[in-house]
């Protein structure tokens, strides 16, 4: 089948003496970053193995397409390849709470025994992950699954932060500025604490949590340049300074930048 991978078993030997090759047939997952939303920062790589990898995965909420699959209708026009897994929950239930966690352990087990019965096929299997594969990406959790039984490669991607600063017209870091990254899901504690200690930032999964970023921030004395930037590089894009943005709405694909001010030759 196109883009499956052979991989040479060891040779067995028949009881005539002869020798039969056995060849283990499976084909490789693939992790594909998708870049943060715009089609147009999907790498050549990327693009190849959306053309030809025979089953496409794609993470979904129940009854809605994925981002990542949405960014992919750039490259995609065969619909008999889509392999969406949608989520058991997605805002539901708190990270934390044990139902959560039991409910995403079984979905992620389950969806890599049906991914494993493709890949044991000699079937390629691509993941299509928004941003990049190893950054805060559910392919991580199948990758964990599946990488000690079949050839894995993980193609990297332009991360969503890479695309927000950039349409912002942020410079993120100068000199020898520590920038931090921090899921906005942690206390308030903490997320003054790791502020305290860092020159740059970037606060991602803002959603609820926006009121306590937004006073994490005055409190530490970096609300004047901090930036919010909503759906950076896709369709609805806004960017607009944290300390001028009116209310404490803000969507999935949205985040909080605090550029460093180090050195300047």
């Amino acid at each position: 089948m196109e883009g499956s991978v052979r991989i040479d078993a060891p040779v067995e030997t028949t009881d005539s003496g002869g020798e039969t090759p056995a060849v283990a047939k499976t084909g490789t997952l693939y992790g594909v970053g998708m870049g943060p939303g715009d089609p147009d920062f999907l790498t050549v790589k990327a693009m190849r193995v959306l053309e030809h990898a025979p089953v496409l995965v794609h993470f979904c909420k129940r009854g809605k397409r994925g981002n990542a699959r949405t960014i992919a209708d750039a490259v995609v026009c065969d619909p008999t390849r889509e392999f969406p897994l949608a989520y058991p929950y997605t805002t539901e239930l708190h990270p934390d709470h044990p139902e959560y966690v039991a409910a995403l352990a079984g979905f992620y087990d389950e969806a890599a025994g049906r991914l494993a019965d493709h890949l044991g096929a000699g079937r390629d299997v691509a993941i299509l992950s928004e941003g990049d594969p190893f950054f805060y990406g559910s392919f991580m959790h199948l990758w964990r699954r599946l990488k000690d039984r079949f050839p894995v490669e993980v193609i990297p991607g332009v991360t969503g932060m890479s695309g927000c600063w950039t349409r912002a017209g942020t410079p993120i870091t100068w000199g020898d500025d520590v920038l931090t990254i921090l899921p906005a899901t942690l206390p308030r504690a903490a997320l003054v604490e790791r502020m305290k200690g860092t020159d740059a930032a970037v606060i991602m999964k803002l959603g609820r949590h926006l009121p306590k970023v937004r006073g994490v921030l005055a409190e530490t004395g970096f609300l004047a340049r901090a930036v919010y930037v909503e759906r950076g590089t896709m369709a609805g894009e806004r960017v607009v300074p944290l300390a001028e943005k009116e209310d404490d709405v803000a969507p999935y694909f949205s985040m909080v930048l605090v550029p460093g001010e180090g050195r300047r030759p």
